[in-house]
């Protein structure tokens, strides 16, 4: 009799155990976002002056009031939510600025939202404006639906929307020209 009751007692301890080890799954990544909610940045940086470099030679150079990291999002990304300033360095160590009142940059996409009086100043003094535009940093591409200006060194300006470039203004594509008086070299 009492080896029945212990045998019961051990099933019982059997089942509840077998029933708790299958209902376990890996949530390992759960577990580690315990406590930080998706809506709030992992990282807010202050005052940034971040200088990029490839092999000794001096790139860019990315100036900040404020940075709020979300790399702990689905599809992670930094907001730049008081604007930016960056200068860009080409290979003869010439120097283009790039200026908006806000920017956010996609890390898994590496494509740059620029939005809010968005300025471009090439080397050679050539000058976008826009309200937004999009950078592609692995093309080296800027593009945009929207209306733009361009101003060129030579007092020209060319306006229109559905803007397509290169980073240097070089190998542009505009669609549904305004308002332009461009001067058009062979």
């Amino acid at each position: 009799m009492k080896t029945d009751y212990i045998n019961k007692i051990l099933n019982i301890v059997t089942v509840i155990t077998v029933t708790m080890f299958f209902s376990c799954k890996d949530n390992f990544k759960e577990v580690q976002k315990i406590g930080v909610s998706e809506n709030t940045p992992i990282g807010i940086a202050e005052n940034i002056n971040l200088k990029y470099t490839d092999s000794g030679k001096l790139k860019a150079i990315l100036i900040s009031p404020k940075m709020l990291d979300y790399q702990n999002r689905d599809f992670p990304y930094a907001e730049f939510p008081e604007g930016i300033v960056l200068d860009l360095f080409d290979k003869e160590n010439k120097k283009s600025v790039v200026s908006a009142n806000y920017a956010i940059s996609y890390s898994s996409t590496n494509l740059i939202d620029l939005q809010g009086n968005v300025v471009i100043t090439t080397a050679t003094n050539d000058t976008l404006y826009a309200q937004q535009l999009y950078y592609d940093q692995k093309k080296d591409w800027l593009f945009t639906n929207l209306p733009i200006t361009l101003k060129a060194n030579d007092g020209s300006t060319l306006k229109g929307n559905v803007f397509d470039t290169d980073r240097d203004l070089k190998d542009l594509e505009l669609i549904e020209f305004h308002d332009s008086d461009f001067v058009v070299n062979n």
